[in-house]
């Protein structure tokens, strides 16, 4: 079966009645992937309505580029260089919303060729965009040891980090990694006899070196820096998190730019004080059970929303 026909975009109908509040307005999906929110924001606009894809990985910019709407157009981009993608896109325009869902997509797990799974055996790549940087497996050929470890314990909160790490190293010296089934089963026989139910031993190793490859977490922080700049008074922010890294960067930018200005103690405050950019709405929301139940990927799922204020004479 083709992986664009399994994948499921998770808590799809919650992010898009928390996104679309303008029907004519203009939005972002900026991680388009196989286009499954893009559709169902597409199917609420009006015809004066716009929507925009970013994607870096190039498959899902092929598939993106099969999505016949005069509405829509995709743009080859990472989003954490999402102002400067829109900007040299002629789409200078305040937004109505942004949508983020984080991590890794359906597609790029189940292909095996893009190396981000141990379920099956491929290259050790990972890359979301293939053309651009460097491979896991070049990464684990430079990196010195207490780099991997690092990366190991803080991306993937591996507790057997240097175990995994003095093993990477050892096997390097005589032949380098190149394959996922390769990695995956070093880090089996690196961890001790003791293992998590229902997790596979690599699980947090994968985790960890694809972060490191994308730049994942910083690209987060990137585009978070940029979207009040870039929406509209009354525009939304929905960030779909899948693990506690990603989430905890998107709550704490949240709850900061939702209190303003926060000056230290004993400083006289002169008028009122400088209010926050966005407005917080609702509490975080996970998939229903049912959800949960028939799509495995979504457990983890956690959606935050945000709306931009008008209070500090944005217009």
């Amino acid at each position: 079966m083709d992986s664009q026909t399994i994948h499921r975009s998770v808590l799809l109908e919650e992010a898009v009645n928390a996104l679309v509040t303008e029907p004519g307005g203009r939005y972002v999906d900026a991680t388009f992937g196989r286009g499954g929110h893009s559709r169902a924001v597409l199917a609420r606009l009006a015809p004066t309505g716009r929507l925009i894809g970013l994607d870096r990985d190039p498959e899902a910019i092929a598939a993106a580029r099969a999505l016949d709407d005069p509405r829509f157009r995709i743009l080859h981009s990472a989003f954490g260089g999402i102002g400067a993608a829109l900007a040299e896109a002629g789409e200078s325009e305040p937004l109505n919303g942004i949508l983020l869902d984080l991590g890794v997509s359906s597609p790029q797990l189940d292909t095996a060729e893009r190396g981000f799974s141990f379920s099956a055996d491929g290259p050790l790549d990972m890359r979301m965009d293939p053309s651009r940087g460097e491979s896991a497996a070049d990464w684990l050929m430079r990196a010195e040891q207490q780099e991997i470890a690092r990366v190991l314990r803080e991306f993937g909160e591996e507790r057997f980090a240097k175990r995994i790490a003095r093993a990477i190293c050892e096997r390097r010296a005589e032949a380098p990694l190149r394959t996922t089934a390769e990695l995956a089963a070093l880090v089996d026989r690196a961890q001790p006899g003791r293992r998590e139910p229902g997790k596979h031993p690599a699980t947090r190793t994968f985790q960890a070196l694809r972060i490191q490859v994308n730049d994942e977490l910083g690209e987060i922080e990137r585009c978070l820096d940029q979207v009040c700049e870039l929406l509209a008074p009354g525009g939304r922010l929905v960030v779909i998190s899948f693990h506690s890294l990603e989430d905890r960067i998107v709550k704490h930018f949240m709850r900061r730019e939702s209190r303003g200005a926060v000056l230290p103690k004993g400083v006289p405050v002169t008028g009122a004080p400088a209010p926050g950019r966005l407005r917080l709405l609702g509490k975080a929301q996970r998939p229903s059970a049912i959800e949960s139940g028939s799509n495995p990927r979504a457990r983890s799922a956690i959606m935050r929303v945000a709306e931009r204020s008008p209070a500090d004479g944005a217009s």
